[in-house]
């Protein structure tokens, strides 16, 4: 292992072994794992950008009028983080609110047409109206979650972070140096396990909040408790491919274990 400026996550060349710089110095990695390629040739991971890029009218010939400007195997790290949240918050039934205020409209609207005879005497009615408190629109839920959340072990890869993408976690398997193809590199990363820990808490509180919204309008008093557990180290096999369309760059990434396409960006 050669480590350089900036490095908490080590795995050897020779034997896949893994260490992580902490509180306490260069620890072992208890548990490392690894997603084994699929698409181990440049043409097959090209194929798939070429699907991709190419799908619907407003795309065709888009692959063929890009040039591929530079690619490569590379087996990313990632923290896959254990992680339990429960998401308490109230919200206001709409439908309950609603239907509580036309019905208070509907007995104004009978008891003034009472009071200001327009029954056809011209006199006054008298009308009972039942007037009992106001229907209370507000209620409790709850979304209680537990994730294996992947957390990408190198910094300046923010563009590898999982968002709308999961990867195929119970296909993993233990590490072995053997499963790596001749010529894919293996990187090393920058972002300890206690740091990914924290970014575990805060994606997955987003996700609660996000779930939560999705579910019900005007959330409100939104409180979320997130649980970590000891994290293990993933390494996934991913192409990355840069073009260049017209005078402008785009990057795609393809999971080479699930042969998809993990991410865009242009």
């Amino acid at each position: 292992m050669h480590p350089t400026l900036g490095d908490m996550v080590l795995t050897c060349d020779y034997c896949g072994a893994s260490v992580s710089l902490g509180g306490a110095g260069w620890t072992a990695v208890g548990k490392h794992t690894l997603l084994t390629p699929q698409v181990n040739g440049s043409d097959p991971a090209l194929a798939i950008v070429r699907q991709y890029l190419d799908q619907g009218f407003l795309h065709r010939k888009m692959f063929e009028e890009s040039k591929i400007v530079e690619s490569k195997l590379s087996f990313v790290p990632f923290w896959i983080v254990p992680t339990s949240a429960t998401t308490n918050y109230t919200y206001t039934d709409v439908a309950v609110g609603v239907g509580s205020t036309v019905g208070s409209i509907a007995a104004a609207e009978v008891l003034g047409a009472a009071l200001g005879g327009r029954r056809g005497g011209g006199g006054f009615i008298p009308i009972p109206v039942m007037m009992g408190s106001p229907v209370n629109a507000t209620r409790q839920d709850a979304i209680v979650g537990q994730y294996d959340f992947p957390v990408v072990a190198v910094k300046g890869m923010s563009a590898y972070q999982p968002k709308n993408y999961s990867f195929a976690l119970a296909e993993r398997v233990i590490f072995d140096k053997k499963l790596i193809p001749s010529g894919a590199t293996i990187l090393n990363g920058d972002l300890g396990e206690d740091a990914a820990q924290h970014s575990a808490r805060a994606y997955v509180m987003q996700l609660q909040t996000e779930a939560a919204h999705k579910r019900h309008y005007m959330v409100s008093g939104l409180n979320c408790n997130v649980e970590v557990s000891d994290a293990e180290l993933l390494h996934v096999p991913i192409w990355y491919f840069k073009l260049d369309h017209k005078g402008e760059a785009a990057m795609v990434l393809i999971d080479s274990h699930s042969s998809r396409v993990m991410q865009t960006v242009t």
